[in-house]
């Protein structure tokens, strides 16, 4: 199985969730029109004020987030695979008079669609388990980057991912493989009952898998947090705990959920 044809069904998946996704509740899309930022506290308060920065969003589904932080003030540009998501951020852009732009690209592909550096590269929620290569990824991140910009990824964390969320059992790997794990798809985050098919194929990367490709890619840490909770309601088997705070299972002790990294280009 070659990682070019595990990207090919992993794009078409994701060209068939846009539109299943454009009418559930976690993207709200009413209230998004409406004025609605779909970015959490957890990534606006770490990169604060975007007004007049260049921002490059990696992974940008149907472009929420990218025109979130256009809303903001960002110059922004959202890269994502799917072009039934690219369709959908470009008409959202034009429909809400913002002034986003977006490319159809996979990230490995990035530098042969788009040129130039950005103040801000952000990424976030959901975007490494569809990557096989983290050393090529933060070149590519690296590459985007102006002296002295600034990298920010919050994620769900690498622990967390171990688990079968149905049974609580320990079911993935914590350490990547190198080999993609194949998955039938049978709905999605955003609407479990959606009738989707097809295979997927993800890959797990431990912490220092992610952390050590970035240093090693010339970028200074900053800051790194992990979060013992989710702000969706994104897997099986969780509940609300506080309002935007969503936690698996019915433990006594808390798990991690997520980390973030702020990072500066050297």
């Amino acid at each position: 199985m070659t990682n070019e044809t595990c990207f090919q069904a992993n794009r078409e998946m994701w060209d068939k969730k846009t539109p299943i996704h454009l009418g559930t509740p976690m993207y709200d899309m009413a209230g998004f029109r409406a004025g609605h930022s779909s970015l959490k506290s957890i990534e606006r308060e770490a990169l604060g004020d975007v007004g007049g920065k260049s921002l490059l969003h990696l992974q940008c589904h149907f472009g929420q987030d990218t025109l979130s932080w256009a809303r903001l003030g960002a110059t922004a540009t959202g890269v994502d695979f799917s072009s039934e998501g690219i369709n959908v951020a470009r008409s959202l852009n034009e429909e809400l008079k913002l002034d986003a732009s977006f490319v159809q690209s996979n990230i490995y592909d990035l530098p042969e669609h788009l040129a130039g550096t950005y103040d801000v590269v952000f990424t976030s929620y959901g975007v490494l388990c569809w990557l096989p290569d983290m050393e090529t990824w933060a070149n590519i991140v690296r590459h985007y980057l102006k002296p002295g910009g600034t990298f920010y990824i919050v994620e769900f964390h690498p622990s967390l991912l171990t688990i079968e969320f149905d049974d609580g059992s320990i079911a993935y790997p914590y350490f990547n493989t190198g080999y993609p794990l194949e998955e039938d798809v049978t709905g999605s985050y955003a609407d479990r009952d959606a009738d989707i098919g097809g295979k997927a194929y993800f890959w797990f990367h431990a912490l220092h898998e992610i952390l050590g490709p970035l240093l090693r890619a010339g970028l200074v840490l900053e800051d790194f947090q992990e979060f013992d909770y989710s702000p969706y309601n994104c897997f099986p088997n969780m509940h609300e705990r506080a309002p935007g705070e969503y936690v698996y299972g019915n433990y006594n002790v808390s798990l991690p959920h997520l980390f973030s990294l702020k990072m500066t280009a050297s």
